[in-house]
């Protein structure tokens, strides 16, 4: 069952959405040309999304298909670039503000490295809407808004959820160093699950350890009768790792993608933490084309929340429809 908060999001993207077109009597501004690498897009509205997001991750690619969606549909043109590296990404955004853009969308998962960056294109006169990580940092950094789900009331109804599936200690796998979203995921799990909860630590980009590592741990804990991944990959290597350790463990997961929902309708992954990322790129750039025509503002100081909501084996073919698209 989707939560009040991911409903309102979900209403609240689709009026501004439609608001906006219904409000244009024909196209303000050029086809956008969705490019990637800081070359440069079309539209009377430029905007840069610059992530924290590998090559290839299952879920920032939905993060981009919701940027380039509302960039072609009310003709903002949308340049996406990604980097893991809080070094890296803080020049991203410096190249954006040199290229004078009329808008950045930004996640922060290492807040205090990109803070220069984010408060230099405050000052240049940019408007900055931060998405799915750094939300605490975000209005002190000057951003209009932030775009994604509260980290630790998320973890927390997932550590309430597996504690009502009857799970007794469980094992929380963080698969970033330093992202500070992740650490609040697992403090939330373990205020929901009210019962012994361990964290482990492993590199995203190394499948073979994760579920190596995940494995070696079932075994020398028969004990632990949960495992909560933080991403779908992981949770993936979990089940894999689960099953080749002869465990019970049942797995559950932050965020979905077409995997995770064959895993779900297989019972090889109870649930999926859902935080609707397609909304997290799509519905910044209805803010930013709204402040820029209107000096319209979103939230009141509060984030624009888009989780959590929870796919399962209840609800787990109507989203499957859309995991298929890259819509979820």
């Amino acid at each position: 069952m989707k939560s009040r908060l991911v409903i309102r999001a979900s209403a609240a993207g689709a009026v501004l959405a439609v608001a906006l077109l219904a409000a244009c009597s024909g196209p303000t501004g050029t086809n956008s040309q969705n490019t990637q690498n800081n070359s440069a897009p079309t539209g009377d509205l430029k905007v840069s999304v610059i992530t924290h997001g590998t090559a290839g991750d299952a879920f920032w690619s939905v993060v981009k298909v919701g940027a380039e969606d509302a960039g072609k549909q009310l003709g903002v043109g949308v340049s996406y670039n990604s980097d893991g590296d809080p070094g890296a990404q803080a020049k991203l955004i410096d190249n954006a503000v040199s290229q004078k853009v009329g808008g950045i969308v930004v996640s922060m998962a290492n807040p205090d490295a990109l803070k220069t960056s984010v408060e230099a294109a405050v000052k240049a006169g940019i408007p900055v809407i931060t998405i799915n990580s750094g939300g605490a940092k975000s209005a002190e950094f000057g951003a209009l808004a932030h775009v994604g789900q509260e980290e630790s009331i998320a973890g927390e109804e997932a550590g309430k959820k597996l504690k009502a599936a009857g799970r007794t200690k469980l094992l929380c796998v963080i698969h970033e160093a330093g992202n500070t979203g992740l650490n609040q995921r697992c403090d939330g799990a373990r205020t929901g699950f009210g019962g012994a909860v361990e964290n482990l630590q492993v590199d995203i980009s190394n499948p073979t350890d994760i579920e190596s590592r995940i494995k070696a741990k079932l075994q020398s804990d028969a004990s632990i009768d949960g495992v909560l991944a933080l991403n779908p990959q992981v949770a993936v290597n979990a089940a894999s790792a689960a099953k080749g350790a002869g465990s019970k463990a049942q797995v559950a997961t932050f965020d979905l993608n077409a995997d995770v929902v064959s895993a779900i309708k297989a019972g090889d992954v109870l649930f999926a933490v859902d935080q609707q990322q397609y909304q997290q790129g799509y519905l910044p750039i209805v803010m930013l084309k709204l402040y820029r025509d209107n000096a319209n503002t979103l939230g009141g100081g509060k984030p624009v929340l888009t989780g959590p909501g929870f796919v399962d084996k209840s609800n787990v073919d109507k989203v499957a429809e859309y995991a298929k698209n890259g819509k979820r």
